[in-house]
């Protein structure tokens, strides 16, 4: 995406006044603390005498950086990211702060060949798991990332954490981790705990909760499906992290609640035949692979 995309005529007159319901991008920088009014002038007479957009101008006169139009353009079209040092959401789920970078456009690339084929399995709405064989081949990196990028496309997303081993999720978007999904299993709080991401207007996380001493008994029962029924019915997508598939059973009990799955391995990391075996495995369980991704990051 430019950062001096045409989205920008509106700026040719006024930089308060809004165009189409679009607010314009001197205002955006100047509520954001990025632009100050003097700036805002400067830049205006710039456009004028030299006929550009005004993010081109803005760059071009030295007050605002490409990354700051970047940054205006995303609030406009409802494409909100993060600024780094001003959220709690690690860096590693760098789809919500560097959406404009080849990696992100990777992950918009799984996303759309992921609704593709779940387009395909004939569900209306629509449950994935993150499956791998090993810790560390970047299960959590992954499914936190997809859930952003799915959001961002206006898709009702909802991430569940269900490593209640070693759970991930709650750290990587700095969120408590109290009561969560092992709370609802267990039958201590009703089909509550789900939280909004800040900043993120359509994402939403069910935490792990605390780990319990019987993880995998505890999704092998029904009120696990229920539960996944019911959200299903509530999000577009409900993606759900997982853990190691040759070490915990329940990796696959959970990917078969859900019916589909993505298995992920990492480069120089993870053993072929482990894949190989997961890969099998949800076959046999007649959970659909609709996806396999090679982790670089």
């Amino acid at each position: 995406m430019s950062a001096f995309s045409k989205a920008e005529d509106n700026e040719r007159d006024e930089i308060d006044e809004p165009v189409n319901t679009t607010r314009s991008i001197g205002a955006i920088l100047m509520d954001a603390g990025r632009m100050v009014p003097e700036d805002a002038e400067r830049v205006l007479r710039y456009q004028r005498e030299h006929d550009v957009h005004f993010g081109e101008a803005a760059v071009r006169v030295g007050v605002a950086t490409a990354a700051d139009i970047e940054y205006a353009l995303s609030q406009q079209f409802d494409y909100p990211y993060l600024v780094r040092g001003e959220s709690p959401v690690d860096a590693s789920v760098i789809a919500a702060y560097d959406p404009f970078t080849p990696e992100v456009e990777a992950l918009r690339a799984l996303r759309t060949q992921l609704l593709i084929r779940l387009i395909h399995t004939d569900r209306k709405r629509s449950r994935l798991a993150i499956v791998s064989p090993e810790a560390g081949d970047g299960r959590s990196y992954l499914a936190a990332n997809l859930a952003v990028v799915f959001s961002q496309l206006g898709e009702k997303t909802l991430l569940i954490d269900a490593d209640l081993r070693n759970p991930r999720q709650h750290q990587l978007f700095g969120v408590a981790n109290r009561v969560g999904l092992s709370s609802i299993l267990s039958g201590r709080v009703g089909l509550e705990g789900v939280q909004r991401v800040q900043s993120m207007m359509n994402l939403s996380l069910l935490t792990a909760g605390p780990p319990p001493p019987n993880p995998q008994e505890l999704l092998g029962r029904p009120m696990f499906t229920h539960y996944l029924d019911r959200m299903s019915s509530e999000f577009n997508i409900v993606i759900i992290d997982t853990p190691p598939g040759t070490r915990h059973a329940e990796s696959l009990t959970i990917a078969s609640r859900a019916g589909a799955a993505v298995v992920v391995a990492r480069r120089d990391h993870s053993r072929l035949d482990g894949v190989r075996d997961i890969a099998q495995s949800l076959s046999h369980a007649r959970v659909a692979l609709v996806g396999a991704v090679l982790n670089e990051f």
